[in-house]
């Protein structure tokens, strides 16, 4: 059904396609906006209908032609921006690559002991805290050893286990379950548990770079907060 502004452009003997070539479905918001041919078409028809005795005044019609090709810049310049910025943040197959072999720090709950014993880990908390204790389990859900770390502020802190339990033993090398528990003056925060994790392999099929890690499993790599 034709639009009320598609009328318009018709009474002036506008159309929005060529005669020799087949009309192609045109969405709500193309129907509502004009292209540089429709408005050389506009102010062509805009001339030819004129009254001769109040004809269009050149400078008015000057300053909309700089606008528009003002504005036609500007909306080709932002799609050329648009396409230069998905390629930067598209990962490339050689970046993806050289995540292999090392380790990353991302969100989970499952860590490997380092080869020194223990592990490091941080945790994002949503706000202010009172109180943060980690927690530490075997991969049976035995608690190993709880770590407070006290009141902190909100963003990210820190934290390294030696590896032992709370009786002074050697703990192994995991898996490890991390838990995180904190609150403000009683009252539960938000908080979630980083854990470093080697890369096993990454995929890039999906045009985003995918890396596998032991115990978490598939995380993209806008999720690594840091690399080891």
């Amino acid at each position: 059904m034709a639009t009320s502004f598609d009328t318009t452009l018709a009474t002036l003997g506008i159309t929005r396609t060529s005669a020799t070539t087949a009309p192609k479905t045109t969405t709500a918001a193309e129907a509502g906006t004009l292209n540089q041919n429709d408005f050389l078409k506009l102010m062509t028809a805009q001339m030819q209908n004129q009254d001769p005795f109040n004809p269009v005044d050149n400078t008015q019609m000057v300053a909309q032609m700089a606008q528009f090709s003002s504005l036609a810049g500007i909306t080709e310049m932002s799609t050329t921006m648009k396409s230069i910025a998905d390629k930067l943040n598209t990962t490339s197959a050689s970046d993806a690559l050289s995540y292999v072999g090392k380790t990353v720090l991302t969100e989970g709950t499952t860590a490997y002991g380092r080869s020194s014993g223990g592990i490091a880990g941080s945790v994002e908390l949503a706000g202010a805290a009172s109180d943060v204790n980690v927690t530490i389990s075997d991969a049976n859900g035995v608690a190993l050893t709880t770590m407070q770390l006290g009141a902190q502020a909100k963003g990210t802190v820190g934290y390294d286990w030696d590896g032992k339990d709370s009786t002074g033993a050697d703990a192994g090398n995991g898996p490890f379950k991390v838990s995180i528990a904190a609150q403000n003056a009683g009252t539960a925060v938000a908080a979630t548990s980083l854990v470093w994790a080697p890369v096993q392999s990454v995929s890039t099929t999906t045009g985003t770079a995918i890396l596998t890690l032991p115990g978490i499993g598939e995380v993209p790599v806008s999720s690594v907060r840091q690399i080891g």
